[in-house]
């Protein structure tokens, strides 16, 4: 992977994060940087899935990937989010 491609991870990675902390309700007890790792791992594995089902490359704005790279992003916060507060 070039460094083009790393950066461009990161980018999308701090996109897909943030709209998916958004869509979780109420206030969220991770950091900035587990926010945009979720992003990024969200983004990945959702790619995967959107290739898989084929819908990974359509004419035009790919609205079902981000979909499902949003959704993922939620789960993964909402998760962590979960296992943050599950040990105060």
């Amino acid at each position: 992977m070039e460094i083009t491609g790393i950066i461009s991870a990161i980018v999308i990675g701090i996109v897909i994060g943030v709209l998916g902390r958004l869509v979780v309700p109420g206030r969220q007890h991770i950091g900035m940087l587990w926010t945009i790792l979720i992003g990024i791992v969200a983004a990945l594995i959702g790619a995967a899935i959107a290739s898989a089902a084929g819908v990974g490359d359509t004419k035009g704005v790919d609205w079902i990937e981000w979909l499902i790279q949003i959704g993922l992003a939620a789960l993964g916060v909402a998760a962590l989010d979960r296992a943050k507060t599950a040990h105060r």
